[in-house]
């Protein structure tokens, strides 16, 4: 085949396989591309940004999307359309895995619009294809002439049989301990995202250095790549506020923003810091002509926010004060409620000081389970966690809309914190939705979910085997003038000091270990001392918080809510499950009809039937119907028949459903007949006892009233 010019073909090894990046293949109109290839799994990763920065913004305006393509499984979307629609969770939360690690790293006041795109075109269930993206993005920014400070690397840790796996296969993964992600560069560590199975916080500190080693390896592979194919990178200076400027600001706002952020409260708090941002624009419009400012407003709001930002931080590392007044480690006050909602199979009220969050539990039979059509090996989901974020828990007039990406992100994460301490189907057999809705915010809501759900799931009677609580990690870090650093970790961090801090670092788990961890950061990344302080600050601060639900409820309730369905279940002969079917449905359709329940017949394990139904009786009713349906016949019992066939020597009765007997015309009565019908006609119910099955199954009957 012939190639392009441009083309070049890299490969290493990553967790014992090759992986392959070819640049310069495919989408050479992007600023960047790569065409990543590990086994069968093909990604396609492409970079570009605007010329232009996009004005009047204060973000940084990158976008990076993961596109699942069904052909790459071997599938045809479902549905009307036959085509890809909306993105799936899975492709949601893998968009985010590869934003994460690249953001800190573009130029700050970077405003040029980025948008990176890793499209799976070819899925091998033993190489994941996130792992991929994460790399293929890299890739593309790094040989890209987009101004960046990568290249990042990224890999999964699995650990089984006590060894920790690079990239484990599909296989591994269902018997891991744990699933973990991990980003960074050959310095530091930028992004950790993980659940597991209650592991201790080394066994979490040694998985995240033993990832951090494959990724310089892999790191130092994306540099050589980058060297062969010589960038060159856009020139990008940095809007700089003048410091004749900044001194004034500092000098007329610095007092002001000290006696601001030092108010307890938090709306309060934010009135008096706008008030003062208000104070100091008037101050410089009295003092400047009116295009003057127009051309210094940006940059006056630019050194108000590096004064706040400064006076934040310098308080909490040199005073050890944090704006609501608490010390490094202290928690806010918690309070908790179960058991608000009397139709809620489960409720739980959860308040850390100004973050306040309301979880449901409802329960449903396991066939109402999440069906799922995507290109991962995963087809449904028993457990449910939704978060919702709505406009008015900060107190904000707009509004609600769908889920965005964070709400899903902080939705997934409670899930997979509470997912290793749920019960078995076999234990449990129901579907499980949690639903937390925020109902205030100021930090640490998803930790504050987690806590809810757990008392949500206790209240609804779910024998949960732990309870699980969360909590969320801040960093301030400040570089010296002699070079060192000062740095404070701080515990259960409110919203100010998740925007002005360097690090949120979300770690959940039971008394016995983490289920759960969720790290972001905003500096070059962090060492092993910092984490390794970081996960036992956290695990005080866990500790701290399950004593708190514990107050309220530290067990599951014994009983489930009279409101939840009752579950029965029976095992049956295989090949009598047309039996209970009937024809076309008729017979199942009849026992719900009649006794209310669902009736749901499990199709992985034949012979099983589960029945779910609003009141016990209503269970026991479609239990004693299918009972009655599958019964085997038995010598010496009594059955009311129903005369199906008239013959010249007998009657042929029905005593169970499919189940005929001879009641021969010498056993109709005590004296002689020479008609059936001058006893018995078809259709009629007659009261029959069993004398005889013989070698040939044929069953023979006696009437038990004799005339």
């Amino acid at each position: 085949m012939a190639r392009i010019e441009e083309y070049r073909s890299f490969k290493t090894a990553v967790g014992g396989r090759l992986m392959e990046l070819e640049i310069g293949k495919v989408a050479r109109q992007a600023n960047g591309q790569c065409w990543v290839k590990y086994g069968d799994s093909v990604v396609s990763v492409t970079a570009t940004a605007s010329k232009e920065p996009r004005p009047d913004i204060d973000f940084f305006p990158l976008s990076c999307d993961y596109e699942e393509k069904m052909y790459s499984a071997g599938k045809i979307p479902g549905g009307f359309l036959k085509r890809e629609g909306r993105p799936s969770e899975h492709a949601i939360l893998s968009s985010r895995l590869m934003d994460r690690p690249l953001r800190p790293l573009f130029p700050k006041g970077y405003r040029n619009d980025v948008v990176v795109v890793a499209t799976v075109m070819s899925v091998d269930p033993d190489c994941p294809t996130e792992i991929m993206a994460m790399i293929g993005s890299s890739v593309a920014l790094a040989t890209s002439d987009i101004p960046w400070d990568g290249p990042t690397a990224s890999v999964q840790v699995g650990l089984v049989d006590d060894r920790f796996v690079i990239n484990p296969t599909l296989a591994q993964r269902e018997v891991s301990k744990m699933n973990l992600t991990v980003s960074g560069t050959k310095e530091a560590i930028m992004m950790v995202e993980a659940g597991a199975n209650e592991v201790s916080e080394k066994t979490m500190l040694d998985a995240i250095m033993f990832a951090h080693e494959e990724i310089k390896n892999i790191v130092e592979f994306i540099d050589a790549v980058v060297a062969e194919v010589g960038v060159t990178k856009q020139s990008f200076e940095p809007p700089v506020v003048p410091a004749e400027l900044e001194e004034e600001v500092k000098a007329f706002a610095e007092e002001k923003f000290d006696a601001a952020i030092r108010i307890k409260d938090k709306k309060d708090r934010e009135n008096a810091m706008d008030e003062v941002e208000t104070l100091t624009h008037e101050y410089f419009v009295e003092k400047m002509s009116e295009e003057e400012y127009e051309e210094n407003a940006k940059l006056i709001s630019d050194a108000l926010y590096t004064v706040k930002k400064t006076k934040v931080r310098n308080m909490i590392l040199d005073e050890g004060v944090r704006p609501d007044h608490r010390a490094l480690k202290e928690i806010r006050p918690i309070w908790c409620e179960t058991g608000l909602l009397p139709r809620a199979h489960g409720s739980g009220l959860f308040t850390r000081g100004q973050t306040q969050v309301l979880s449901a539990c409802a329960l449903a039979p396991v066939n109402e389970a999440q069906i799922i059509d995507g290109i991962t090996e995963q087809t449904e989901k028993r457990y449910i966690h939704h978060y919702n974020f709505p406009p008015y828990s900060v107190g904000e007039a707009r509004p609600s809309r769908s889920p965005g990406r964070r709400e899903i992100g902080h939705g997934a994460l409670a899930e997979r914190a509470l997912l290793p301490v749920l019960p078995s189907v076999e234990e449990f057999p129901y579907a499980i939705r949690v639903v937390s809705d925020v109902l205030e915010s100021n930090g640490s809501s998803s930790m504050a979910s987690t806590c809810g759900s757990t008392m949500a799931l206790m209240d609804a009677g779910v024998p949960i085997k732990k309870p699980v609580s969360g909590i969320a990690m801040g960093l301030i870090e400040r570089v010296e003038e002699d070079g060192t650093s000062k740095m404070a970790i701080l515990s259960d961090i409110q919203g100010m000091e998740d925007f002005l801090g360097d690090m949120d670092f979300k770690v959940t788990g039971t008394k016995d270990g983490i289920t759960a961890i969720q790290m972001d950061i905003k500096v070059h990344g962090l060492s092993r001392e910092i984490l390794e302080e970081a996960l036992e600050q956290a695990r005080e601060g866990r500790m701290y918080i399950m004593d708190k639900i514990f107050e309220e409820i530290s067990e599951p309730r014994p009983e489930l809510s009279k409101y939840a369905p009752r579950y029965v279940s029976m095992r049956i002969d295989p090949d009598k499950i047309r039996l209970v079917i009937g024809p076309g449905g008729k017979t199942i359709n009849k026992i719900v009809e009649e006794t209310g329940a669902k009736i749901d017949i499990s199709e992985e394990d034949p012979g099983l039937i589960m029945i779910y139904s609003a009141s016990q009786e209503g269970a026991d009713a479609a239990k004693a119907q299918i009972e009655f349906l599958t019964k085997d016949v038995e010598v010496g019992e009594t059955y009311m028949g129903k005369v199906m066939r008239i013959m010249s020597f007998g009657a042929f009765i029905e005593i169970l459903p499919g189940k005929e007997g001879l009641l021969h015309i010498s056993k109709m009565a005590k004296r002689r007949i020479d008609k059936v019908e001058d006893v018995m006609n078809i259709g009629d119910e007659v009261e029959v006892k069993v004398t005889e099955i013989d070698s040939q199954n044929r069953i023979n009957l006696i009437r038990t009233k004799l005339d």
